[in-house]
């Protein structure tokens, strides 16, 4: 066999997406990085990262600034950020995964999972299911014990503590932003696959959605390289400060790590368009309206 050296192909560059070949699509993209770009500098953020998905496309992602105020190190699609509390729509659709495979149901009971719940009413307690964790209508007053999450204490404590607490509402009737309650959910989901929540949020939504930098404890992030760490704003200008354990002993609240590369594909995974990690019915009920955010 022989190889004729003078011959050969070029390779094709993959055609760009249908929306980019819009020139209203690619003026808006451009106009909205040129904004994106302008507030930064206004605002003397040091980092971000955006990304813009269209149908089941992602049309746009960039790094803007740099990882560590002072630094030259720049952000890209792969830098890892804290999500903070955008960690709970996850929690939400990893509990529908679930309840579609039938591990969980959204009217199960809390204290089924975690025996030391309590309120300070008995009969709420009883009431209390995973839907009213998740829609934050178990009758809590705000944040209830958020103070004590970022004190590192364990979420079983916290749960017992709750008795001590007067109530707002009863289940279901009123909205009340929580962290504490909320990531029970977590505890229902270790119960019910004997995995941590770490490793089933990994195995049915990281993993097969390609989310490859994204991770929900503080061990992955602390060993990332190419991380972005938190700033405080002082009269010098944003400081930076260290990544610590606080709320990943509440990861379904605010405990996911994630880069912009990650967060379009879960976008995609919201937008209906990975029915093989979640189903178009779960996703609608994920999403059905529950309770007013306001009066």
């Amino acid at each position: 066999a022989c190889t004729n050296a003078t011959s050969s192909t070029t390779a094709q560059a993959p055609p760009p997406p249908a929306a980019l070949r819009d020139p209203n699509i690619r003026a808006l993209i451009d106009d909205y990085d040129r904004f994106f770009a302008d507030s930064m500098q206004l605002t003397q953020t040091p980092g971000a990262a955006v990304v813009i998905v269209k149908d089941s496309t992602i049309i746009f992602q960039r790094g803007y600034g740099v990882k560590r105020a002072g630094s030259a190190d720049s952000v890209d699609a792969n830098t890892v950020f804290r999500i903070g509390s955008l960690s709970k729509g996850f929690a939400g659709v990893l509990t529908g995964i679930l309840v579609q495979e039938g591990k969980l149901r959204w009217d199960d009971r809390v204290v089924r999972y975690v025996p030391e719940f309590a309120l300070s009413s008995p009969g709420q307690t009883r009431d209390i299911s995973l839907a009213h964790l998740l829609s934050h209508t178990t009758g809590l007053p705000y944040h209830a014990y958020t103070n004590m999450i970022e004190a590192g204490y364990d979420l079983r404590d916290i749960a017992a503590m709750f008795g001590r607490l007067p109530l707002h509402g009863k289940a279901g009737e009123i909205y009340s932003y929580q962290n504490a309650a909320f990531s029970l959910a977590g505890e229902a989901i270790r119960v019910a696959t004997g995995k941590t929540y770490p490793q089933t949020l990994t195995e049915k939504i990281f993993r097969p959605a390609g989310m490859t930098n994204a991770s929900a404890d503080w061990i992955s992030i602390r060993r990332n390289q190419n991380k972005a760490m938190p700033h405080n704003f002082t009269y010098a200008g944003w400081i930076p400060d260290t990544i610590t354990t606080r709320f990943y002993n509440a990861a379904p609240a605010g405990g996911v790590n994630a880069s912009i590369n990650d967060m379009g594909q879960w976008l995609r995974v919201l937008l209906g368009h990975r029915t093989d990690i979640v189903s178009e019915s779960t996703l609608n009920e994920v999403f059905r309206p529950v309770v007013r955010t306001y009066k």
